[in-house]
Formats: C-alpha cells, sequence, structure tokens
C-alpha cells in the first residue's frame, strides 16, 4: 500500500488534536520525559519477550538495515508490541543514548495513555503509519525529533507491533515514513512466510516421517532416471557412511534400468530381482516399481521400493557455502592469512577471528568449517548483536517445555545442540553480555550445556569460531568482556585486514562484483572510467569489502558513480561506460579526434591534413565514413 492511500494530513492533524484531548484526559504532564509504565520486573519483562519471540527475531534485521540506511544522521528505531511496550531498540549511538536517558528502553510503554501523542499511540489507535514531528508530539522532550511509525500486523489483520523510525527534526524527510512502511510490509509478510514455512514444514514432517517409518527402502525418480527423493532406509541401503546417496541417476544404481523405465511407461507394475550397484559389492536386490502419473495421466515419475532394512534416523544440519577457493585476493599478506587459516582449519581448538566490519570473517569462518573434518557437520552462525540479551540464553542453549510463558511445546533445541559434531561461529562476540559469558566460558571448558528450565547436562561436541569487530584486549581492560574467556577464545587469532591494507585487491575485487552483480541483476557489463578507478583504489573504504560491493551494485543500477562519493563535491554524476559501448572502439577515438582538428583549423581541410600528417583524399575519405559535419 502506497503512503497516498493513507490518511490525509489534515485529517492526521485533527487525530493528533484529539489525541492531545486525550491526554489531558488521562492527566498527562507534557513536561515528563518517560513512560509512566515500564516493566522493572524480569519475570515479567522475560514472558513479553518469549510471547514476542517471532515478531523481535523477524523484524531485528529489518531494523537493522533501517539504521544503515540512514547511517551518520543520528537516527533510532523502536519495536513495540500492540500495546505499545517497547521489546527492542537498534540505532546509532548518540541519539539512542539520548533516548534511553528518557527510559525509552524495552519494558517501557508508549502508548497514548502512558506517553501522550507521538507516532507509536497513534498508530495503536489509527491503524494506519503517521509521522509525527516536533510540537505535534504531547511531551515537550520528544519536540526536537519527527517520529515515522507503522503497524506491524498479522494475517488476519490484528495489529501485533509497532516500528517507529526516531530521528532529529532538521534530518527527516517525508520518504522516511515510506521507508518505514516499506520495513513494516516486509516484517508481516516475513512473518507470514514463517507462518507458512511452520504450517509446511509441520505437513512436511508428517509425510517425511510417515515416509521414513516405512521399512523397506524407497527412491523416486523423474522419467529420465535422475534421482528426485529417498527414504532413510534407501539412505542405509545405498549411501555412505556418512548417510548420503552420491549417486544422483537411478541407472547407475539399478542395472538394466532401461527395461524398468519402458515397462514404467507402459504402465505395467514391476516386481522382480535386479542386480545393485552401491558403494559396496553389487548385490541382488527384490525391486517394485510402479509409475506416478500427472493430471493427463502421462508418466512423470517412476516410485522404486526396495527389500526391508532397519530405520536410521537423519541428522538435521546447518550448512556453510564459502570455501577458500571462493575468497578473491592476490595480497602476499592476505594470502599468508589464508594459508594460515588453512593450517589450523582441522584443529578442536577455538578460533579468534577479528576485523573490521565487512572484512569477509563470517567467510573464513565458513571455509575453516568446510576445510576441516568436520564438513560434513552443521554449521550454525549466530549474530551476538543482532539478538536482544533477553533471547540470547534460550538462542545459544535451548530451553525446556513450561520453562516460561510461551515456551514451545516440548521445548526448544538451541544453537549448540544444533551445531554438535560441526561448528559454531558466535559472530560480535564483543556484544556478548557479561552473565552470558560466564556461560559461555563453562560451555568453552567443560564441552557441556544446560538448557533453560533444565538441571541436565549436555554434552556437545561443538568447535567454536568467535569473531568481533572490537578490540577485545581494550574491552577486557575497560571490564566490558571477561579476561578468562578472552584467553580462552583468542587459542587461535585470525586478523582479517582491513581493504585499504589490500589495496592490490581493490581492482580484483571490482572486476570481479562489476561482473557477476551485473549478472545477477541481469544488467549490461560495465565499464568505469580510469580516473575513478584511481579514486577506488585510494578511497579509504571504511566498510571493507562490504561497502565495495555496495557501492559496485549502486553504479550498476544507476550506471554513474555519485558525486561527492570520493570527496568531489563538485563534480557532476560520471556516467559507466557500457562495455559494448560505440566509445570503446578504435574508431569511435579517431572520429572523434579529427572532428577536434577540423575544427581547431576552422575546416580548412588543408591545413588539418597537414597536422593530422595525411593526404587531403584520405581525410576526405575519412570525413565521409565518420560522417563529420564540416
Amino acid at each position: 500500500m502506497s503512503i497516498v492511500e493513507y490518511k490525509s494530513e489534515v485529517e492526521c492533524k485533527s487525530d493528533i488534536d484529539l489525541s492531545h484531548e486525550r491526554c489531558r484526559r488521562f492527566k498527562i504532564n507534557p513536561n515528563q520525559v518517560s513512560s509512566k509504565k515500564i516493566i522493572y520486573d524480569d519475570t515479567e519483562l522475560q514472558k513479553r519477550f518469549a510471547v514476542n519471540r517471532d515478531l523481535i527475531l523477524t523484524a531485528t534485521p529489518y531494523m537493522e538495515q533501517l539504521t544503515n540506511f540512514v547511517k551518520g544522521f543520528n537516527f533510532f528505531v523502536l519495536l513495540t508490541d500492540g500495546e505499545g511496550c517497547i521489546l527492542n531498540a537498534i540505532g546509532e549511538e548518540k541519539i539512542l543514548s539520548e533516548a534511553f536517558s528518557m527510559k525509552m528502553i524495552p519494558g517501557a510503554f508508549m502508548n497514548e495513555e502512558n506517553i501522550g501523542t507521538n507516532a507509536m499511540s497513534m498508530v495503536i489507535e489509527i491503524k494506519n503509519p503517521i509521522q509525527v514531528s516536533g510540537r505535534e508530539h504531547f511531551i515537550k522532550a520528544y519536540h526536537k525529533w519527527t517520529c515515522s511509525a507503522a503497524p506491524i500486523k498479522d494475517n488476519e489483520g490484528r495489529l501485533i507491533g509497532v516500528l517507529n523510525l526516531t530521528g532529529y527534526i532538521d534530518f527527516v524527510h517525508p520518504h522516511t515514513l515510506g521507508m518505514v512502511i516499506a520495513a513494516s510490509n516486509a516484517i508481516e509478510e516475513m512473518l507470514k512466510v514463517k507462518n507458512y514455512n511452520k504450517a509446511q514444514n509441520t505437513n512436511d514432517r508428517h509425510i517425511k516421517n510417515v515416509f521414513n517409518s516405512i521399512p523397506i527402502a524407497i527412491i523416486t525418480s523423474d522419467i529420465n532416471g535422475k534421482i528426485k527423493i529417498c527414504n532413510e532406509c534407501a539412505l542405509k541401503m545405498f549411501g555412505n557412511k556418512d548417510k548420503q546417496l552420491r549417486i544422483s541417476e537411478i541407472k547407475d544404481l539399478i542395472e538394466d534400468w532401461d527395461k524398468v523405465k519402458n515397462d514404467a511407461c507402459l504402465g505395467k507394475s514391476i516386481s522382480q530381482e535386479v542386480n545393485i550397484m552401491a558403494l559396496r559389492n553389487k548385490f541382488r536386490c527384490h525391486l517394485t516399481a510402479n509409475p506416478i502419473y500427472n493430471s493427463r495421466e502421462e508418466t512423470i515419475e517412476i516410485v522404486y521400493a526396495f527389500e526391508e532394512i532397519k530405520k536410521v534416523k537423519k541428522k538435521d544440519n546447518g550448512q556453510a557455502y564459502y570455501t577458500f577457493n571462493k575468497i578473491i585476493g592476490e595480497d602476499e599478506n592476505f594470502i599468508k592469512v589464508i594459508q594460515y587459516a588453512k593450517k589450523i582449519a582441522d584443529s578442536k581448538s577455538t578460533i579468534l577471528i577479528m576485523g573490521e566490519s565487512g572484512t569477509g570473517k563470517e567467510v573464513f569462518a565458513q571455509s575453516i568449517h568446510n576445510y576441516s573434518s568436520r564438513i560434513d557437520g552443521p554449521f550454525i552462525a549466530l549474530n551476538c548483536g543482532a539478538i536482544p540479551k533477553q533471547l540470547i540464553e534460550s538462542e545459544l542453549f535451548g530451553y525446556e517445555e513450561g520453562s516460561f510463558t510461551g515456551a514451545k511445546k516440548g521445548g526448544n533445541i538451541g544453537k549448540f545442540e544444533l551445531a554438535d559434531g560441526g561448528t559454531i561461529m558466535l559472530d560480535e562476540i564483543g556484544e556478548m553480555p557479561l552473565d552470558m559469558q560466564t556461560r559461555l566460558l563453562r560451555v568453552v571448558q567443560e564441552g557441556t550445556i544446560t538448557r533453560i528450565g533444565s538441571s541436565k547436562s549436555i554434552p556437545v561436541d561443538v568447535r567454536i569460531i568467535a569473531a568481533t569487530n572490537k578490540d577485545l584486549k581494550k574491552e577486557v581492560e575497560l571490564g566490558r568482556f571477561r579476561k578468562d574467556l578472552y584467553y580462552r577464545l583468542n587459542v587461535l587469532p585470525i586478523y582479517l585486514p582491513p581493504l585499504r591494507e589490500r589495496k592490490k585487491d581493490i581492482p580484483i575485487l571490482i572486476e570481479y562484483f562489476l561482473k557477476n552483480i551485473s549478472q545477477r541483476l541481469h544488467k549490461k557489463d560495465m565499464v568505469i572510467p580510469n580516473e575513478y578507478l584511481k579514486k577506488m583504489l585510494n578511497h579509504s573504504w571504511a566498510g571493507n569489502i562490504r561497502e565495495l560491493e555496495n557501492f559496485i551494485e549502486l553504479i550498476i543500477n544507476t550506471e554513474c558513480i555519485p558525486s561527492g562519493y570520493f570527496g568531489d563535491d563538485d563534480c557532476e554524476n560520471e556516467a559507466l561506460i557500457d562495455i559494448n559501448s560505440e566509445c570503446l572502439k578504435l574508431e569511435y577515438a579517431e572520429k572523434e579526434h579529427l572532428t577536434k582538428v577540423i575544427r581547431r583549423f576552422k575546416g580548412n581541410i588543408t591545413r588539418s591534413a597537414e597536422a593530422l600528417g595525411i593526404r587531403r583524399n584520405t581525410l576526405y575519405s575519412k570525413i565521409k565514413k565518420y560522417e563529420i559535419q564540416i
């Protein structure tokens, strides 16, 4: 829904005026700077976080994206529940500290009864997006701010939360509200997808359980023999020690498969003994095969049933996609870092990856996992800075059924249990609260975890890779990070250099991103002018590889380099050059040069030919060829 479809400015103003009347009825003091109602009880607050867990986790990435869009202009983002209770707050330190000083903290209520007119209270009242600016706020301390808020609704259209972006009044644009609306819509859609996925997963698990409970090996293939699915009995019979069915075509498994296919295409049911070619020696097996039809009664798949075997439980694993051969770089020091990472990849010791934001810490963590003997195990990543501290413990260690209000039936498995047999990456470890650091230290030392609401210790075999963009040694000195945990994590340190220290790699990365992003976005291949390549080489790239990649995506989408990006405030937007453009051809350069010389001599062909060092007839031929106007 677009912004213009909501209430007009006049209607919104009347709503605000009416809200002020209500504020007086509620006897709210306009000079107060904090909510009248704040949940200080940790148990009560924990219950509210648990009830809104899905909303918090779904909204957090979009809140971070909003703050990134307006980074440098002092904004903060609030998420409240449907009653106006703040669930999460993210933003730049200056304005966020100012908000916290006014008790705009998790647990505080921003509804009309408690704080008077503001964007969040208005959204709760009218169920539509709104922007409230300056003196439109009832509380005088908010007059320096503009707040843009939008509702978050569930599948039935009920208000379950409010997303609010607040900044100083001088830096807010009407389009700010549009950004918030887009983010709230995205959160709603993601919640819908998650709810759909939950229902789908329930159905899938039901079908999968039925499929895997059948005590015979079952495989399906398309009509060309490509394997589609197989149950656990089939993995046991035909797979390897890692429970993987490495072959992809059924003809590589069943001898004389062509005969089986022909019978299935004729609608015949097959029941016969066949020779099986699996990872072990060839053996005979009884096969039953039947065709699967589409709505037009055409054979589209074949289902194969083999001899009965015992049921095997399949492990649910996470996955790492990056490998060292996908890491781009030729800088000598950077190559040494890669070689060192490969050397320590198969160790059981804890790794601490240090580097500025955007240097590729997770890429290295995944590559280390895929280079180790744990490659077939799960890779689980958790950003400690993106999860509210009230949820970190349950995310890491899980919880038992009934441990708190809103806990799932049967409890919930934590990230460490999910990572058993593999690797867990704890990103932004410097953001982890001190009390959680104590619990993590125990896991590192003892290799066991305890779920919330349980006294049972669960052993886990997990390789820990921690990552941070902070100086943890300084954090230890400041008392914000435990010294004992620091030394437990910093057994095998890896320092990833910032891009400004890898200038040799910048042209390589530019070429790589130009090619890959153009292909992904279905855009034309572009060329960056040399003068801007030099500026890009000397640019500081504070956001490192991530900033460079985003910049390349920006210029590919806009087909120009924005003015002022490299400090040239007076420069116009420089257009990129299509790689297939005429201006890259040698003839284009010749035409341009001929035109300049002819103009210099004011159309005098004789003098122009002499200056060019060619005959007059040759010059006439080129003028005709290039259609140069004299």
